[in-house]
């Protein structure tokens, strides 16, 4: 069981995901959308929408430093493991509140507005239990163990996160990892599995390329402005 939950898991979500993103892509590339509901309904969305989104950006980095950050790294900047661990208990908490506020507020949207309740499929309603699931456990975990100097994943959790990369699990180091712990890995990974066919999809078509695109720039009247422009993309000219 140590061997098949941290040694062929990981690996497992990972192949569904890769899979899952071909397949999406290749087969329901009109499907792969938010199914945005704002039609619908925008003043609760307006509000839970960012509050989500802020929340789960804010919870997938402190996750990347926690796990991809040796220890070592951060003793070299001079932050102690103390700092580290009241950063991290209080930055993950503040970050968790504010993503399952988001989603709480998005199911009380979805479950109280019958358009949009009409609109929610099964998909969504798994979906929805498994990333507030892994997000809520994350939590709970944390708070469970913080007493003191908190149960210090960074030697254990941290270094056989790492090894999945080299292709190297420890999975030794997870056989005394708290159950809190473990349970919210799993539900992780069974989440990271579960994203190619949800709504979760997105995040990898996220429009980051409206951060260095050009201004919209409309044709102008006088003809002393009509000059040459510089060839650079986005700038082409658009012919008569």
């Amino acid at each position: 069981m140590t061997v098949f939950l941290w040694g062929v898991l990981p690996y497992a979500a990972f192949v569904l995901l890769v899979t899952g993103l071909i397949w999406r892509h290749r087969y329901d590339r009109f499907g792969w959308t938010t199914r945005s509901s704002q039609v619908y309904e925008s003043k609760l969305l307006n509000i839970a929408s960012p509050v989500f989104h802020y929340g789960i950006l804010f919870v997938l980095v402190g996750h990347l430093v926690g796990l991809f950050v040796p220890e070592s790294w951060t003793d070299a900047v001079g932050v102690s493991e103390h700092a580290y661990h009241l950063l991290s208990l209080y930055g993950g908490t503040a970050a968790g509140v504010l993503a399952v506020a988001g989603i709480l507020i998005l199911i009380y949207r979805r479950r109280t507005n019958a358009p949009v309740f009409r609109a929610t499929t099964a998909n969504d309603k798994v979906m929805y239990v498994f990333l507030l699931g892994a997000i809520v456990l994350g939590m709970v975990a944390k708070l469970a163990h913080s007493s003191g100097t908190g149960y210090d994943y960074r030697h254990t959790i941290a270094p056989w996160s790492r090894g999945l990369f080299t292709l190297q699990p420890k999975t030794e180091l997870m056989v005394g990892v708290p159950v809190l712990y473990q349970v919210h890995a799993v539900i992780g990974m069974a989440l990271i599995a579960l994203v190619p066919y949800t709504r979760l999809v997105h995040m990898f078509s996220a429009p980051v390329q409206y951060l260095v695109r050009p201004y919209v720039v409309y044709r102008s009247r006088d003809p002393r402005q009509l000059g040459p422009r510089p060839d650079r993309r986005g700038w082409e000219r658009a012919g008569s």
